[in-house]
Protein backbone atom coordinates (compact mmCIF):
# COMPACT_ATOMS: atom_id res chain seq x y z
CA UNK A 1 0.00 0.00 0.00
CA UNK A 2 1.21 2.98 -1.23
CA UNK A 3 2.26 6.25 1.83
CA UNK A 4 -0.70 8.45 3.18
CA UNK A 5 0.30 11.66 2.49
CA UNK A 6 -1.13 14.94 4.14
CA UNK A 7 0.01 18.46 2.84
CA UNK A 8 -0.55 21.50 4.53
CA UNK A 9 -0.68 24.69 2.48
CA UNK A 10 -3.25 27.06 2.66
CA UNK A 11 -2.88 30.34 1.38
CA UNK A 12 -2.44 32.27 -0.81
CA UNK A 13 -3.48 31.88 -4.26
CA UNK A 14 -0.17 32.37 -6.13
CA UNK A 15 1.16 30.41 -3.48
CA UNK A 16 -0.55 27.20 -4.13
CA UNK A 17 -0.02 27.53 -7.71
CA UNK A 18 3.58 27.24 -7.41
CA UNK A 19 2.91 23.84 -5.12
CA UNK A 20 1.34 21.96 -7.77
CA UNK A 21 4.46 20.95 -9.39
CA UNK A 22 5.29 19.55 -6.21
CA UNK A 23 2.78 17.39 -6.13
CA UNK A 24 3.51 16.45 -9.48
CA UNK A 25 6.78 15.05 -8.37
CA UNK A 26 5.66 13.43 -5.24
CA UNK A 27 3.07 11.39 -7.57
CA UNK A 28 5.47 10.41 -10.03
CA UNK A 29 7.91 9.46 -7.71
CA UNK A 30 6.27 8.16 -4.71
CA UNK A 31 4.84 4.73 -5.94
CA UNK A 32 0.90 4.44 -4.83
CA UNK A 33 0.60 7.71 -2.90
CA UNK A 34 -2.51 9.31 -1.17
CA UNK A 35 -2.50 12.76 -1.28
CA UNK A 36 -4.54 15.04 0.89
CA UNK A 37 -4.12 18.53 1.30
CA UNK A 38 -5.56 20.94 3.83
CA UNK A 39 -6.11 24.68 2.15
CA UNK A 40 -8.45 27.71 2.97
CA UNK A 41 -11.63 27.40 1.98
CA UNK A 42 -11.74 30.30 -0.20
CA UNK A 43 -9.02 28.01 -2.75
CA UNK A 44 -10.61 24.40 -2.40
CA UNK A 45 -10.85 24.72 -6.24
CA UNK A 46 -7.13 24.78 -7.04
CA UNK A 47 -5.90 21.36 -5.04
CA UNK A 48 -8.90 19.98 -6.86
CA UNK A 49 -7.84 20.54 -10.42
CA UNK A 50 -4.68 17.98 -9.66
CA UNK A 51 -5.48 14.54 -10.38
CA UNK A 52 -3.26 13.50 -7.83
CA UNK A 53 -5.14 15.09 -5.13
CA UNK A 54 -7.48 12.51 -3.18
CA UNK A 55 -9.32 14.60 -1.18
CA UNK A 56 -9.75 18.33 0.04
CA UNK A 57 -9.87 19.21 3.59
CA UNK A 58 -10.93 22.90 4.10
CA UNK A 59 -9.75 25.02 6.50
CA UNK A 60 -11.02 28.64 7.65
CA UNK A 61 -8.55 30.14 9.55
CA UNK A 62 -9.14 33.75 7.77
CA UNK A 63 -12.57 33.55 8.58
CA UNK A 64 -12.21 32.24 12.04
CA UNK A 65 -10.04 34.69 13.05
CA UNK A 66 -12.43 37.73 12.64
CA UNK A 67 -14.63 35.93 15.57
CA UNK A 68 -12.19 33.25 17.23
CA UNK A 69 -14.41 32.55 20.19
CA UNK A 70 -17.76 32.99 18.95
CA UNK A 71 -19.62 29.53 19.46
CA UNK A 72 -19.43 29.20 15.24
CA UNK A 73 -15.84 29.48 15.02
CA UNK A 74 -15.22 26.93 18.21
CA UNK A 75 -17.58 24.08 16.69
CA UNK A 76 -16.23 24.51 13.40
CA UNK A 77 -12.51 24.93 14.83
CA UNK A 78 -13.39 21.37 16.90
CA UNK A 79 -15.06 19.68 13.90
CA UNK A 80 -11.81 20.21 12.10
CA UNK A 81 -9.64 18.81 15.01
CA UNK A 82 -12.17 15.71 15.27
CA UNK A 83 -11.72 15.27 11.57
CA UNK A 84 -7.89 15.55 11.47
CA UNK A 85 -7.65 12.96 14.56
CA UNK A 86 -9.74 10.33 12.56
CA UNK A 87 -7.01 10.22 9.83
CA UNK A 88 -3.64 8.19 10.09
CA UNK A 89 -1.33 9.62 7.73
CA UNK A 90 2.45 8.37 7.59
CA UNK A 91 4.08 11.68 6.21
CA UNK A 92 2.28 14.88 7.24
CA UNK A 93 4.17 17.90 5.18
CA UNK A 94 3.95 21.62 5.98
CA UNK A 95 5.38 23.78 2.87
CA UNK A 96 4.22 26.43 4.63
CA UNK A 97 6.52 27.25 7.29
CA UNK A 98 4.23 29.70 9.55
CA UNK A 99 2.87 29.26 12.66
CA UNK A 100 -0.67 29.32 11.46
CA UNK A 101 0.13 26.04 9.54
CA UNK A 102 1.66 24.70 12.81
CA UNK A 103 -1.51 25.35 14.75
CA UNK A 104 -2.84 22.57 11.94
CA UNK A 105 -0.03 20.10 12.21
CA UNK A 106 0.03 20.26 15.74
CA UNK A 107 -3.52 18.41 15.09
CA UNK A 108 -2.67 15.70 12.88
CA UNK A 109 -1.09 11.65 13.20
CA UNK A 110 2.08 11.33 11.53
CA UNK A 111 5.84 11.95 10.96
CA UNK A 112 5.88 15.59 10.57
CA UNK A 113 8.03 17.29 8.25
CA UNK A 114 8.81 20.93 7.23
CA UNK A 115 12.01 24.07 7.04
CA UNK A 116 14.34 23.92 9.55
CA UNK A 117 15.17 26.85 11.45
CA UNK A 118 17.21 29.00 8.71
CA UNK A 119 14.84 28.14 5.98
CA UNK A 120 11.45 28.99 7.26
CA UNK A 121 9.56 32.12 6.85
CA UNK A 122 8.64 32.18 10.74
CA UNK A 123 11.78 29.99 11.97
CA UNK A 124 10.04 29.18 15.25
CA UNK A 125 7.71 26.68 13.25
CA UNK A 126 10.16 24.66 13.21
CA UNK A 127 10.73 23.49 16.24
CA UNK A 128 7.05 21.35 16.12
CA UNK A 129 8.69 19.42 13.09
CA UNK A 130 9.79 15.85 13.88
CA UNK A 131 11.70 15.87 10.45
CA UNK A 132 13.50 19.75 9.57
CA UNK A 133 14.69 20.11 6.01
CA UNK A 134 17.02 22.65 4.86
CA UNK A 135 15.94 24.54 1.37
CA UNK A 136 17.65 27.68 0.35
CA UNK A 137 15.63 31.09 0.87
CA UNK A 138 16.15 33.09 -2.18
CA UNK A 139 15.29 30.76 -4.87
CA UNK A 140 12.02 31.03 -6.88
CA UNK A 141 9.34 29.38 -4.95
CA UNK A 142 8.42 26.58 -7.51
CA UNK A 143 11.80 25.53 -7.17
CA UNK A 144 11.45 25.77 -3.04
CA UNK A 145 8.34 23.70 -2.82
CA UNK A 146 10.02 21.00 -5.01
CA UNK A 147 13.43 21.02 -3.75
CA UNK A 148 11.46 20.63 -0.17
CA UNK A 149 9.01 17.90 -1.36
CA UNK A 150 12.27 16.10 -2.71
CA UNK A 151 14.07 16.13 0.28
CA UNK A 152 10.69 14.69 2.73
CA UNK A 153 10.17 11.80 0.27
CA UNK A 154 13.93 11.60 -0.72
CA UNK A 155 14.00 11.60 -4.65
CA UNK A 156 15.41 13.81 -6.86
CA UNK A 157 13.22 16.03 -9.47
CA UNK A 158 14.21 16.77 -12.75
CA UNK A 159 12.30 18.42 -15.81
CA UNK A 160 10.15 21.19 -16.04
CA UNK A 161 7.72 21.77 -13.52
CA UNK A 162 4.56 20.33 -14.27
CA UNK A 163 1.60 21.83 -12.90
CA UNK A 164 -0.82 19.04 -13.13
CA UNK A 165 -3.82 21.29 -14.71
CA UNK A 166 -5.00 19.33 -17.78
CA UNK A 167 -8.52 19.42 -16.41
CA UNK A 168 -8.68 22.89 -17.16
CA UNK A 169 -6.12 22.96 -20.19
CA UNK A 170 -7.73 19.78 -22.03
CA UNK A 171 -9.66 21.01 -24.81
CA UNK A 172 -9.23 24.78 -24.30
CA UNK A 173 -9.49 26.72 -27.79
CA UNK A 174 -7.10 29.46 -27.90
CA UNK A 175 -9.15 32.68 -28.73
CA UNK A 176 -8.24 36.21 -30.25
CA UNK A 177 -8.54 37.44 -26.57
CA UNK A 178 -6.34 39.15 -23.67
CA UNK A 179 -6.89 38.88 -20.34
CA UNK A 180 -6.01 41.61 -18.11
CA UNK A 181 -5.34 41.53 -14.73
CA UNK A 182 -4.69 45.18 -13.74
CA UNK A 183 -6.08 44.97 -9.93
CA UNK A 184 -3.50 44.71 -6.51
CA UNK A 185 -4.28 44.56 -3.17
CA UNK A 186 -2.45 47.88 -2.31
CA UNK A 187 -2.22 50.71 -4.29
CA UNK A 188 1.63 50.69 -4.37
CA UNK A 189 0.83 47.80 -6.56
CA UNK A 190 -0.77 49.27 -9.17
CA UNK A 191 0.67 50.45 -12.72
CA UNK A 192 -0.34 53.92 -14.16
CA UNK A 193 -3.59 54.00 -15.97
CA UNK A 194 -2.00 55.60 -18.94
CA UNK A 195 0.81 52.87 -19.22
CA UNK A 196 -2.33 50.72 -19.10
CA UNK A 197 -3.94 52.28 -22.29
CA UNK A 198 -0.35 51.86 -23.82
CA UNK A 199 -0.89 48.19 -23.59
CA UNK A 200 -4.68 47.79 -24.55
CA UNK A 201 -3.79 49.77 -27.66
CA UNK A 202 -1.15 47.47 -29.04
CA UNK A 203 -3.14 44.39 -28.32
CA UNK A 204 -6.26 45.89 -29.72
CA UNK A 205 -3.93 47.02 -32.89
CA UNK A 206 -2.84 43.35 -32.79
CA UNK A 207 -6.38 42.06 -33.00
CA UNK A 208 -7.26 41.39 -29.29
CA UNK A 209 -9.72 41.69 -27.98
CA UNK A 210 -9.53 42.92 -24.09
CA UNK A 211 -10.84 41.19 -21.11
CA UNK A 212 -10.23 42.51 -17.76
CA UNK A 213 -10.86 40.98 -14.38
CA UNK A 214 -11.54 42.47 -10.91
CA UNK A 215 -12.87 41.41 -7.98
CA UNK A 216 -13.99 43.54 -5.18
CA UNK A 217 -16.19 46.81 -5.58
CA UNK A 218 -12.72 49.06 -5.69
CA UNK A 219 -11.48 47.08 -8.41
CA UNK A 220 -14.48 46.73 -10.78
CA UNK A 221 -14.44 50.42 -10.58
CA UNK A 222 -10.62 50.96 -11.50
CA UNK A 223 -11.14 48.22 -14.21
CA UNK A 224 -13.95 50.41 -15.40
CA UNK A 225 -12.53 53.51 -15.46
CA UNK A 226 -9.18 51.59 -17.58
CA UNK A 227 -11.42 50.53 -20.33
CA UNK A 228 -13.70 53.84 -20.69
CA UNK A 229 -13.17 54.63 -24.26
CA UNK A 230 -12.44 51.14 -25.58
CA UNK A 231 -15.11 49.27 -27.95
CA UNK A 232 -12.96 46.58 -28.11
CA UNK A 233 -12.56 46.08 -24.26
CA UNK A 234 -14.46 44.64 -21.67
CA UNK A 235 -14.74 44.40 -17.79
CA UNK A 236 -15.35 41.07 -17.02
CA UNK A 237 -18.34 39.80 -13.54
CA UNK A 238 -16.97 37.83 -10.54
CA UNK A 239 -16.74 34.56 -10.97
CA UNK A 240 -15.38 31.23 -9.63
CA UNK A 241 -11.51 29.95 -9.67
CA UNK A 242 -12.49 27.57 -11.93
CA UNK A 243 -14.36 29.75 -14.67
CA UNK A 244 -11.26 31.98 -14.60
CA UNK A 245 -8.91 29.25 -15.24
CA UNK A 246 -10.91 28.15 -18.37
CA UNK A 247 -11.60 31.87 -19.87
CA UNK A 248 -7.41 32.18 -19.23
CA UNK A 249 -6.66 28.54 -20.39
CA UNK A 250 -8.33 29.80 -23.66
CA UNK A 251 -6.76 33.11 -24.17
CA UNK A 252 -4.06 34.11 -26.54
CA UNK A 253 -1.97 36.22 -24.15
CA UNK A 254 -2.48 37.52 -20.35
CA UNK A 255 -0.89 40.76 -18.62
CA UNK A 256 -1.36 41.56 -15.39
CA UNK A 257 0.25 43.09 -12.20
CA UNK A 258 2.36 40.06 -9.69
CA UNK A 259 -0.71 38.41 -8.68
CA UNK A 260 -1.90 34.50 -7.86
CA UNK A 261 -4.28 34.93 -11.14
CA UNK A 262 -1.44 35.89 -13.04
CA UNK A 263 0.65 33.23 -12.27
CA UNK A 264 -2.11 30.51 -12.96
CA UNK A 265 -1.59 32.37 -16.36
CA UNK A 266 1.64 31.01 -16.48
CA UNK A 267 0.91 27.87 -15.03
CA UNK A 268 -1.42 27.10 -17.53
CA UNK A 269 0.98 27.30 -20.34
CA UNK A 270 -0.09 30.46 -21.87
CA UNK A 271 2.14 33.62 -22.46
CA UNK A 272 2.28 35.77 -19.69
CA UNK A 273 3.21 39.29 -19.01
CA UNK A 274 3.52 39.74 -15.56
CA UNK A 275 4.54 43.31 -13.98
CA UNK A 276 6.34 43.83 -10.55
CA UNK A 277 5.98 46.94 -8.56
CA UNK A 278 5.77 46.11 -5.04
CA UNK A 279 7.95 42.42 -5.49
CA UNK A 280 10.49 40.88 -6.66
CA UNK A 281 10.50 38.55 -9.10
CA UNK A 282 13.33 37.10 -7.89
CA UNK A 283 11.37 34.60 -5.71
CA UNK A 284 8.40 34.49 -7.60
CA UNK A 285 9.01 34.67 -11.37
CA UNK A 286 6.61 33.56 -13.37
CA UNK A 287 7.07 29.79 -14.65
CA UNK A 288 4.92 27.66 -17.03
CA UNK A 289 5.66 25.70 -20.44
CA UNK A 290 5.04 29.00 -22.82
CA UNK A 291 6.82 32.03 -23.27
CA UNK A 292 6.64 33.92 -19.96
CA UNK A 293 8.11 37.65 -18.99
CA UNK A 294 8.50 38.89 -15.00
CA UNK A 295 9.24 42.45 -15.78
CA UNK A 296 9.99 45.12 -12.83
CA UNK A 297 11.51 45.21 -10.05
CA UNK A 298 10.18 46.55 -6.22
CA UNK A 299 10.08 50.26 -6.64
CA UNK A 300 10.93 50.26 -9.87
CA UNK A 301 8.14 49.57 -12.43
CA UNK A 302 8.77 48.11 -15.64
CA UNK A 303 8.41 51.33 -18.76
CA UNK A 304 4.97 50.37 -20.80
CA UNK A 305 8.19 50.25 -23.96
CA UNK A 306 9.18 47.34 -21.69
CA UNK A 307 5.78 45.37 -21.28
CA UNK A 308 5.23 46.29 -25.00
CA UNK A 309 8.57 44.55 -26.28
CA UNK A 310 7.92 41.62 -24.22
CA UNK A 311 3.92 41.22 -25.41
CA UNK A 312 5.60 41.76 -28.89
CA UNK A 313 8.10 38.46 -28.59
CA UNK A 314 4.66 36.60 -26.96
CA UNK A 315 2.40 37.14 -29.60
CA UNK A 316 5.55 36.36 -31.91
CA UNK A 317 5.35 32.38 -31.02
CA UNK A 318 3.37 30.22 -32.65
CA UNK A 319 -0.48 29.84 -30.79
CA UNK A 320 -0.68 26.44 -29.59
CA UNK A 321 -3.39 24.18 -28.24
CA UNK A 322 -3.44 24.21 -24.56
CA UNK A 323 -3.13 20.60 -24.36
CA UNK A 324 -0.53 20.39 -26.23
CA UNK A 325 1.76 22.06 -23.52
CA UNK A 326 3.87 19.73 -21.00
CA UNK A 327 1.54 20.65 -18.31
CA UNK A 328 -0.58 17.83 -19.24
CA UNK A 329 1.40 14.96 -19.45
CA UNK A 330 0.29 12.34 -16.95
CA UNK A 331 0.78 13.50 -12.92
CA UNK A 332 0.51 9.84 -12.02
Amino acid sequence: MGKKILIIRTSSLGDLVHMLPAISDIAANVPGAQIDWIVEEAFTEIPAWHPAINEVIPVSHRRWRKSWWSAQTRAERASLRKNLAARKYDVVLDMQGLMKSVWLIRQTSGKRHGLNLTSAREPLASFFYDVKHTVKFWQPAVTRQRTLASLAFEYEYSGPPNFGLQSITNNAQTGQYAVIMPSASRPDKLWAESDWRIVFDYLIQNGMHIKLLSGSQEELNRANILVKGYENAEVLPRMSLTEVAHLIAGSRIMVGLDSGLTHLSAGLGRPTIGIYIASTPVRTPLEGSSYTASLGERGSPPSSQTVLAAIDQALSFEPQGTNDTDNNAPAV
